[in-house]
């Protein structure tokens, strides 16, 4: 019995002897991790999908020896990607002398399509101490391009040029070249200016934005609307669209002229002259309440009918009477009227050039004082003319 009791008290004591071996061993290897240090002052951070984040890691070795290391990155998902660097090489294991630190570069490569929250990952010096590092993503990422405009409405006359400024973002995790298309109404002329240079594509980088300027000229004689102008940004990979919008006030213009444009005409003294006019509407809103007046020479008199036109259509047309009544005494000769077809938008003016004759009275009697002239002068001649 005792020499049984005397061998479990043997076992026992080894036992005893080799947990106190571990013990000793296990102090001794964290009295050795403890040497090594891995340092950064930037451990949880806060940046969008697709970004790039740049650690500055020191390796410090607070032990009296010379300590090398492994050292790798861990935990990161596979779309996840990283560099880690030291004096430019890319590492995997790295020495640093007693007292001392190296610095280790790492680069860390967001996905762009990832999801918002949380991440963790671990940089690791082998057997020796473990930094942890959070990074969190503020917005749910996609894999997509997004084309937008900060005003996609723009108003003004038919006559003017529309320039929309827009941004071309490319949130993917590749280069991206984008051949730019417009969908405008007949007539219409849409230019891209990436980079404010004409071209029909551009190249966008991975999770960049590129600015384009989009030009857009309505056509002549437009009418005054709201017109969509689709455009769109697209390869064989991704595609983004945009609506833009243009509203056309409209414009106000008219001309004042004859049916056969002749401005010139003849009129007798103290006689009255109707002159046909046009006017035609020639700008994209409706002209209404169209007024006629006239400049005219002293003591000449122009009357309208009708004096106003209620409304004239754009490309349309309409007509009135001038009735023009020369000076009693008028002396013949060219004179000039000035008629004038104005609303509170636009004017047009035409300038008459008209001339004025004798009465056919004063031409008969002044034959009539030739002839009898003449008829005097021969009866001298012959009753005086042979003496």
């Amino acid at each position: 019995m005792e020499v049984v009791f005397m061998k479990k008290q043997v076992n026992l004591l080894k036992r005893y002897f080799f947990a106190f071996g571990l013990l000793f061993s296990s102090l001794m290897a964290l009295s050795a991790a403890s040497d090594i240090e891995l340092y950064t002052p930037y451990t949880n951070i806060s940046v969008p999908p697709g970004e790039k984040i740049d650690y500055s890691i020191d390796v410090k070795n607070n032990g009296s020896s010379t300590q090398t290391v492994d050292v790798y990155v861990s935990g990161l998902s596979k779309d996840w990607t990283y560099t880690l660097k030291a004096g430019g090489y890319a590492i995997k294991q790295i020495s640093v002398l007693p007292g001392e630190k190296k610095t280790l570069s790492l680069t860390v490569n967001v996905p762009v399509k990832v999801n918002k929250g949380n991440h963790w990952f671990s940089v690791v010096a082998k057997g020796h101490h473990v930094l942890n590092l959070v990074v969190n993503v503020s917005e749910q990422g996609t894999f997509k391009t997004e084309f937008t405009c900060d005003q996609a409405n723009i108003e003004g006359h038919a006559d003017a040029n529309f320039t929309f400024t827009t941004k071309l973002k490319n949130s993917t995790a590749q280069k991206q070249v984008y051949s730019l298309h417009a969908n405008a109404p007949r007539g219409w002329k849409v230019i891209f200016k990436p980079n404010y240079k004409q071209a029909t594509a551009v190249e966008v980088e991975p999770n960049k934005t590129e600015n384009i300027s989009i030009q857009v000229e309505p056509p002549y004689n437009v009418e005054a609307g709201t017109y969509k102008i689709p455009v769109r940004a697209v390869n064989r990979s991704t595609s983004a669209d945009l609506d833009l919008e243009v509203v056309i006030s409209g414009t106000y213009d008219m001309e004042l002229s004859t049916p056969t444009g002749r401005l010139s005409s003849t009129i007798t003294a103290g006689r009255e002259k109707d002159i046909e006019l046009v006017v035609k509407n020639t700008g994209s809103s409706v002209l209404k309440e169209v007024r006629f007046s006239a400049s005219k020479p002293k003591n000449w008199t122009v009357e309208f009918e009708p004096d106003t036109i209620p409304a004239i259509e754009p490309g349309e047309e309409a007509t009135a009477l001038a009735t023009v009544k020369s000076a009693d005494k008028a002396i013949p000769g060219d004179y000039v009227a000035k008629i004038t077809a104005r609303t509170p938008e636009a004017k047009s003016d035409a300038s008459f050039r008209i001339t004025v004759k004798t009465p056919l009275l004063w031409g008969w009697l002044g034959i009539l004082i030739i002839l009898a002239t003449l008829g005097v002068i021969f009866y001298l001649f012959r009753k005086y003319g042979r003496r």
